[in-house]
């Protein structure tokens, strides 16, 4: 596997030919009265053209604002990809957004994820964080994925990832 920041020229639609969003969800994390607990929610998340459309316009604004963009490939295809936004953010300014990260289908379970994530964080405390902010999916597995590198349960939400991603788990990492 070949890790490798993004420019903005890398980031189009062609990039992603051979990455599979898809992931199939049984069990969820949801809060009820005040606890976390696991409930049955099965569905398939996937990606439709519009999201690839939103995804490129995003990852592109973040490496045109001087944030992280890093992907890493197998055969020379894109294999996963991991976005830190550039703006520090939270009452004493401590966080930095992941505002990506995603394996495909195909590569899952392979480290690629680990890695991903442990270059965000070094990136993120060499521009100023604190802690990794993650607004992250809900699904047993990806939750476990964050657990498994450290995160637990923000300090402080931000009400904007909470109201865009109602579902969604916001994690923090300290560095």
């Amino acid at each position: 596997m070949e890790y490798r920041a993004l420019a903005e020229s890398d980031i189009t639609r062609g990039l992603f030919s051979h990455f599979t969003r898809r992931q199939t969800v049984t069990d969820c994390w949801r809060r009820v009265d005040g606890e976390w607990v696991v409930r049955s929610d099965p569905f398939v998340d996937d990606w439709s053209e519009e999201d690839y459309q939103k995804l490129i316009h995003n990852l592109r604004a973040t490496i045109a604002a001087n944030g992280f963009v890093m992907g890493v490939f197998l055969d020379g295809d894109l294999k996963g990809f991991a976005a830190v936004a550039p703006r520090l953010f939270a009452v004493d300014g401590d966080y930095l957004d992941i505002a990506a990260i995603h394996v495909s289908e195909d590569m899952r379970g392979k480290g690629a994820g680990r890695a991903l994530f442990i270059l965000a964080k070094t990136w993120a405390k060499g521009h100023g964080a604190k802690k990794l902010y993650i607004s992250a999916h809900s699904s047993v597995e990806s939750q476990a994925f964050y657990r498994a590198m450290g995160c637990t349960e923000a300090r402080e939400k931000d009400p904007e990832h909470v109201r865009r991603e109602p579902f969604d788990v916001q994690l923090e990492c300290s560095l």
